[in-house]
């Protein structure tokens, strides 16, 4: 799957890793469906998933935070540019 394809889903594709369905919710307008989907897991890649969730609600100082947990700087481009670089490196690994 490609994030293109992740992004157009038009329904929950199956076999996602957590953070994947995420991302997926996020794309769907689903913020706190995928805040609630990442916000106990104990992954790198969740909590990368969690500050750009922060990122996108606009609380940069909880996004800070996550971001730190992640061990990732803190993003400073676009919010899509962000999506896709996260979809990509989760579906890739």
């Amino acid at each position: 799957m490609t994030a293109a394809e992740l992004k157009a889903a038009p329904a929950r594709p199956s076999g996602l890793r957590a953070e994947v369905l995420a991302m997926w919710q996020d794309a769907r307008g689903d913020w706190a469906g995928a805040h609630a989907t990442v916000q106990d897991l104990e992954t790198p890649a969740a909590a990368w998933v969690h500050a750009y969730l922060h990122r996108r609600e606009g609380d940069q100082q909880n996004a800070r935070y996550w971001y730190t947990r992640a061990d990732r700087p803190v993003a400073k481009g676009s919010l899509e540019d962000e999506w896709l670089a996260i979809v990509d490196e989760l579906l890739a690994s």
